[in-house]
């Protein structure tokens, strides 16, 4: 098949309704669909010679509840290399992360976001590393809101957070830029609950994949009849963010005419719905994201002069992962404490090999797949923590960094052994004690005041551990 060439998904599916509203979001990124509503069609379907084999495969719950694993069992039989992905209820994540056990590629919840479906469905037909390390898990993870849980340290992450906490509590518009899986609209989150704006409507409006008659009347809503096509009378995000925030995801994707009937709506404060013979009165903070900043925008003329100079005011770029390589252990562990709280897992550690590992990778994700990448491990791990094992990928990719990343990070005392197993109390006491004479450089009295005990017990454990280089 032809890049070009519409690829298909086989919906396994049993309503008719959500067959056609997922049918008709799979086509707008250029997917054809069949539906099957039960599990022996399915299984039918994918064994017959005469049927085309598809791209990707959803499946619904509630179409083999809880023998749902089986199912996914028997179609990864019948076609290996199939992406399967599972629609779960919201009510049973647990279910979800048992479907990914069983051998589904990726799970979503429902109610089903449009964007959501579509990268699913995007990922699924990359190679094994971006399928099993790209997709989002926002709706998996609740993600804090506030400024103090955004996590790292490096400089350029720190001058943009701050900068965001300051415009935080003005009502001016924003411009959030920054590589897919940086954490934009994470920010924009802080920043509206930071807000005096933080108690009234937050909407957000995802552009990817819309038509441009779509957009505008996602933005600015329509009267019956204003098109055909338009059966009922639609509220657009604009009408329903008033007295709050809009978010705008992607707002380079508007096209240009649109993007100027916005900028004179944020400075007048009036719109107009397709078909309307007036305008109202409307009091809405517009917050977008883009993924790249302000002047390359303009340069490259996807975003309109007139739009721009709004967001001229504040426009804060957050850096991607790979400048920020001091930050992926801090964010590892918040990750996985994340993620242990989630129905069927639990909380891991991570050896000081598979940091390393991880800080060796580009991530050219950044948030959204190292996140991705923590969470399919530790579906998988039955250990106590996660080791190089736990990232074949990665390993094959950037394995022979490890060494020279240790080294360089150097100092620090290991608590886990690469079995994934915690290290004994005297293993980790002996090394905590080496490090404390090297780092004092053999002052023993420094050493036991800094330990907090006395210097004949220092002595004491020294001889009783085997600590050789004590003098």
């Amino acid at each position: 098949m032809g890049e070009d060439e519409p690829r298909l998904v086989l919906l396994v599916d049993r309503d008719p309704a959500q067959v056609r509203l997922v049918g008709s979001i799979a086509a707008r990124a250029g997917w054809r669909s069949h539906a099957e509503s039960d599990s022996a069609s399915a299984l039918a379907y994918l064994a017959s010679d005469e049927t085309e084999t598809p791209q990707a495969i959803l499946l619904d719950s509630m179409v083999a509840r809880e023998d749902s694993c089986q199912l996914i069992g028997q179609i990864r039989a019948a076609a290996p290399s199939l992406p399967i992905l599972f629609l779960a209820q919201s009510a049973s994540p647990l279910m979800a992360v048992e479907a990914m056990r069983a051998g589904a590629t990726d799970y979503l919840m429902k109610p089903i976001a449009s964007e959501r479906v579509i990268y699913a469905l995007e990922s699924s037909i990359h190679s094994d590393v971006r399928r099993d390390e790209l997709a989002p898990l926002s709706e998996k993870i609740e993600a804090p809101l506030d400024f103090d849980m955004m996590i790292g340290s490096a400089t350029n992450f720190r001058a943009a957070l701050a900068r965001a906490a300051k415009s935080a509590r003005s009502h001016a518009p924003v411009l959030v830029s920054g590589e897919p899986g940086t954490g934009k609209e994470l920010l924009a989150r802080a920043m509206r609950s930071a807000s005096p704006r933080a108690k009234a409507p937050f909407v957000v409006l995802h552009t990817a994949g819309m038509t441009p008659g779509n957009l505008e009347s996602a933005l600015y809503g329509h009267e019956r009849g204003a098109f055909p096509g338009a059966f009922e009378r639609r509220v657009g995000c604009l009408q329903d963010a008033d007295g709050g925030t809009l978010l705008i995801d992607d707002i380079e994707r508007l096209p240009l005419d649109l993007q100027r009937r916005l900028a004179r709506t944020m400075r007048t404060g009036e719109a107009r719905p397709m078909g309307a013979a007036h305008s109202f009165r409307l009091d809405v903070r517009v917050i977008a994201t883009a993924a790249e900043e302000l002047a390359l925008l303009v340069r490259h003329e996807v975003l309109d002069p007139e739009l721009s100079d709004l967001f001229s005011g504040t426009s804060i770029h957050l850096p991607p992962l790979r400048d920020r390589q001091r930050d992926i252990a801090p964010l590892t562990r918040h990750f996985l404490a994340l993620i242990g709280e989630q129905p069927g897992l639990r909380r891991l550690g991570v050896t000081d090999e598979a940091l390393a590992l991880l800080e060796g990778y580009q991530w050219p994700g950044n948030l959204r797949q190292l996140q991705a990448v923590l969470f399919r491990a530790a579906v998988f791990c039955d250990r106590d923590a996660l080791t190089v094992q736990d990232f074949p990928q990665l390993f094959d990719l950037v394995g022979d960094t490890i060494p020279a990343i240790a080294a360089k990070q150097g100092g620090g005392v290991q608590l886990f052994g690469p079995d994934g197993h915690l290290r004994t109390l005297e293993e980790i006491e002996a090394d905590v004690i080496r490090l404390a004479i090297g780092h004092y450089r053999g002052r023993m009295s420094e050493v036991a005041r800094r330990l907090g005990i006395g210097r004949s017990t220092l002595y004491r454990k020294v001889g009783d551990l085997g600590i050789d280089d004590a003098a």
